[in-house]
């Protein structure tokens, strides 16, 4: 929309009210780009504009946030020049002008959970609650998602009496209608059918989880096998605009190297956390959304700034606790297994009121505020979450460790496989005569010296014919000396693994297609035992995901001459 005193000479549409956005953070305003299009959906009646006040600690982003939505945006100061019929915001700490029109500020997290330093003193202040100067001018209206939080607000500002509105949480009922398509967003992050997806989530600020455990996520890279686990990260869009993605990137280039999902700072940590098969959080709102949604959550922190009497104080009652400095497989596995799908419904209970009418009743209260009759299209419903796009690097390198057992009959061979990247978060494993660990890289690796060090290269795109796969295999081995085998899938499902001396060991399997550092594994782990490799079956088992069965057969010498 044209801006100004005379905007409307320029005008296309014939609004007939104006809705200010005020664009303060980037939390903030993510919450109100994802709800108002459902309110406002076919309705020329009502004239958006967004104002941006650059006045908060954590407002980087939000002018790159408003150009990418497309917002009509104009300079916070002009605000005071054009006539408004509503002020709209998910930031309870904006300086409203002087005026008569209403303000709705909706909550960008759940309820008034926390506690948050005050920018206009040296206190802290309840999040979530607007200044008392805005209270008493009768102008604001604080949307709650339960009775419990008018309760907790009207104890500690009474002012607010009469200018609250119980519309319920818009973020939930998407998160709750979005569940059945789990497997379409596991599918899109590049999760594999049969792995675990174990999402880490942090709120911001010193109490946090990544504020007390910045390196939690590498070491659980370290610990989870990579075959059958994927880890991923929902950070706080307050810490991506007070450090910026460049740093966020830096202190957590080991884990990106290894895999991790970084997701994006708005929009596709929804998706995610319907995703997840374990939840390790926090105080902040992600943890107890997921809670709230079924999620096995296990606290890796839980700071003092969390409000007592509130939901998230329930959660912190019913859930476990992780051991950061204790074996991290083991308490994500026993969080998966002992998990009840109601287990977190009391504490759901005590944080959303009437689930699933949240957009209806923001609806009547948007329209009832700009004093205009709600449309007579049916009552916005909770949309399902789109697809995320994939936010990971692939992994490169890995430390594997191989087992092998049966010994006088069919052996197995046990895999599991951690990225190089975060090897220096575990302390190792010696061998035994029964289990190596090896270095296997592929061959886009970028750190040379993993790659020189490696004792299995690993072709990551399958060869078309298998005279191609052997011309690899051949120039990998010539190039790096130090390595023991080089192996390429082969179009088709085979796979070939070259050795040192000269053996080519074909790999076959009665199953789907592997990656090729599997089957190089096996024969590795049956070299360092003496297994034969003609045409020997035995059997893959790749943790404790699943089993394949395999055989072994070298091929013929190719002849001479």
């Amino acid at each position: 929309m044209p801006v100004g005193r005379d905007a409307h000479r320029w005008s296309t549409f014939p609004g007939e009210r104006t809705l200010v956005v005020a664009a303060r953070t980037v939390t903030s305003t993510v919450r109100v780009l994802e709800t108002l299009p459902s309110l406002l959906r076919d309705d020329p009646r009502v004239t958006v504009v967004f104002a941006y006040d650059p006045t908060s600690a954590f407002n980087s982003g939000v002018p790159d946030l408003l150009r990418d939505a497309g917002c009509r945006v104009m300079p916070w100061e002009q605000l005071r020049d054009i006539a408004v019929d509503l002020i709209l915001s998910a930031s309870e700490n904006i300086d409203v002008p002087e005026g008569d029109c209403p303000v709705l500020v909706l909550p960008h997290g759940i309820g008034f959970q926390k506690l948050v330093p005050d920018s206009r003193s040296s206190r802290e202040r309840l999040s979530g609650v607007v200044p008392d100067s805005l209270l008493e001018s009768g102008r604001a209206w604080l949307a709650v998602s339960h009775p419990a939080q008018e309760e907790q607000l009207l104890a500690a500002h009474p002012k607010a009496a009469g200018h609250t509105l119980l519309v319920g949480d818009p973020c939930f009922d998407e998160l709750v209608a979005s569940r059945q398509r789990g497997e379409a967003y596991r599918e899109a992050l590049g999760v594999a059918e049969h792995q675990r997806l174990v999402m880490v989530s942090s709120t911001w600020g010193p109490t946090s989880l990544l504020g007390r455990h910045p390196d939690l996520l590498p070491r659980l890279l370290a610990r989870l096998p990579c075959d059958e686990y994927r880890v991923g990260a929902i950070i706080h869009p307050n810490v991506w605009s007070a450090h910026g993605a460049w740093q966020i990137r830096t202190l957590l280039a080991s884990a990106l190297d290894a895999g991790l999902l970084l997701v994006p700072a708005v929009h596709a940590w929804r998706p995610a956390l319907v995703a997840s098969t374990v939840l390790v959080g926090d105080h902040g709102s992600v943890t107890l959304y997921g809670a709230a949604t079924g999620t096995p959550v296990l606290l890796g922190a839980f700071g003092e700034d969390a409000v007592p009497g509130t939901a998230v104080h329930a959660l912190a009652a019913a859930a476990p606790r992780l051991d950061p400095r204790g074996d991290l497989l083991q308490q994500v596995k026993r969080a998966a297994s002992e998990h009840a799908p109601h287990r977190y419904a009391a504490v759901a209970g005590q944080a959303f009121a009437e689930p699933g009418h949240a957009l209806a009743r923001l609806r009547a209260a948007v329209y009832g505020l700009l004093k205009l009759p709600e449309p007579s299209s049916p009552s916005p419903a909770s949309p399902v979450l789109p697809v995320p796009d994939p936010p990971a690097a692939p992994v490169t390198s890995w430390q594997v460790i191989t087992e092998v057992t049966g010994s006088g009959g069919e052996p197995a061979v046990t895999v599991r496989r951690f990225p190089a990247a975060v090897a220096a978060y575990d302390a190792g494993r010696p061998d035994t005569a029964v289990t190596f660990t090896h270095l296997a890289g592929t061959d886009d690796e970028r750190d040379h010296r993993l790659t020189e060090s490696a004792s299995v290269l690993v072709r990551r795109d399958p060869a078309s014919s298998a005279a191609g796969a052997l011309r690899w295999i051949g120039e990998a081995l010539a190039e790096l000396p130090g390595s023991l085998l080089a192996a390429s899938a082969v179009r088709g499902g085979r796979c070939l693994v070259g050795l040192r001396d000269g053996r080519t060991v074909e790999v076959a399997t009665t199953g789907p297609a592997l990656d090729p550092g599997l089957p190089a594994a096996v024969v590795y782990a049956c070299l360092r035992t003496g297994t034969p490799l003609t045409d020997t079956p035995v059997t893959l088992r790749i943790g404790d995901l699943r089993d394949e069965d395999v055989t072994l057969r070298l091929r013929p010498a190719a002849p001479t001459g």
